[in-house]
């Protein structure tokens, strides 16, 4: 017998059914465009080999514990002091995830009476992280400064006395569009603001030797920045970049950090390695980029327009349904494609989310924009606007 305590929610998902944004577990098939694998480092040889040398010589899989009892390893400790070197920071401080990263930053380092200012377009772990927040939050205008500008000065006007976090992502998850990065932090020198960068989908792609969009800003004491792991370095976790005060308030006060168990060490050596791969093979950025162009190229002479200008390419198509269907007919033809759907992107920009990695090639990708070229055939995929 159907449990009572249960209803309420089948109703929930029968009504994400019915607007088409039930979500389903599907296993990988086809040519990866996907993932967020950019480098192909998940793969990658020498990450394998370095992992297998660590567990030969003795590292646990386990940590055992969180990092301030047992489960401090050496190996966290290394890859963090290599992390700090390689992105230009004082101090890198090691989490499980990105996700767990945002969190753990916005629940500990604003303070009740400051404000954060949050890009409208940021991840769901960053939007969490301000929920959680003593601090008081508020959204602006997608990648526009002076909105940003805007809600600090309304704030004082108000009574604020505190001082503002200006929170974005530096290369945007599914737009693929990059943040105005110096007006963001000059409206941060006017305010004496802080300002959060997440770096997730640029570490590893962008800036000299992949070390993100916002490598020149690292080491300043009002930059926090945050470089995702799970990425196209390959691996798992998410590296905090920050002053050292920051990085010793996080041990001492983030309950993210405190209470978890520790990241697994075999993956603190993963992560270092691929470190080390972007100083020594600057051909696999260089060849991303010369792919990038690419499908760029590609795109325009198909389609007579760009859709981004990097690596993560969005097709808008509107309505639900129709994204979801237009993947499937993808999929069928051998790309692995996934639609996404509200609430992960705004209502009415369903999408497929095109993301260009090193696994695959120039064939592939011509492939793919003939196949969705022939799909989309007098823009039948897309809503009317």
């Amino acid at each position: 017998m159907f449990s009572e305590k249960l209803a309420i929610y089948a109703k929930k998902l029968h009504d994400l059914a019915a607007d088409d944004r039930l979500r389903h577990l599907s296993p990988r098939s086809g040519l990866d465009f996907s993932s967020n694998d950019y480098l192909g480092l998940a793969h990658a040889p020498r990450i394998k080999r370095a992992v297998a040398a660590a567990m030969e010589a003795g590292t646990p899989v386990g940590a055992g514990g969180s990092r301030l009892l047992r489960g401090n390893c050496v190996e966290h400790e290394r890859l963090e002091a290599d992390a700090a070197r390689f992105f230009g920071a004082e101090s890198a401080l090691f989490f499980g995830s990105g996700y767990l990263a945002n969190l753990a930053v916005l629940t500990t380092l604003p303070l009740r009476d400051d404000l954060l200012v949050l890009d409208a377009l940021v991840h769901a772990s960053t939007h969490e992280g301000a929920r959680g927040s003593r601090a008081e939050s508020c959204l602006f205008h997608h990648n526009d400064p002076d909105a940003a500008d805007d809600r600090i000065l309304a704030w004082r006007r108000d009574g604020g006395v505190g001082r503002p976090w200006i929170v974005v992502e530096s290369l945007y998850s599914m737009d693929g569009d990059i943040a105005p990065l110096d007006e963001l932090i000059a409206v941060a020198e006017r305010h004496d603001a802080f300002v959060l960068i997440d770096e997730a989908h640029a570490t590893g792609v962008h800036g000299p030797q992949g070390r993100g969009l916002a490598a020149r800003f690292e080491g300043r004491a009002d930059i926090v920045v945050v470089h995702t792991c799970g990425k196209a370095l390959g691996a798992a976790g998410a590296l905090v970049t920050a002053h050292r005060v920051l990085r010793e308030t996080l041990i001492n006060r983030c309950r993210p950090f405190i209470f978890a168990t520790a990241p697994s060490p075999l993956m603190a050596v993963a992560v270092s390695e691929a470190l080390a791969i972007l100083q020594d093979e600057p051909e696999k950025q260089q060849r991303l980029a010369q792919l990038v162009a690419f499908a760029h190229r590609e795109i325009v002479a198909r389609f007579g327009e760009t859709w981004s200008s990097s690596q993560i390419i969005p097709f808008i198509v509107g309505d639900n349904a129709r994204a979801m269907t237009l993947a499937a007919e993808l999929q069928q033809r051998g790309f692995d494609i996934r639609g996404i759907r509200p609430p992960t992107v705004p209502a009415g920009t369903a999408r497929l989310r095109l993301s260009l990695t090193l696994n695959v090639d120039e064939a592939a990708i011509t492939a793919l924009l003939d196949a969705l070229a022939q799909l989309a055939g007098e823009r039948r995929w897309r809503s009317a606007s």
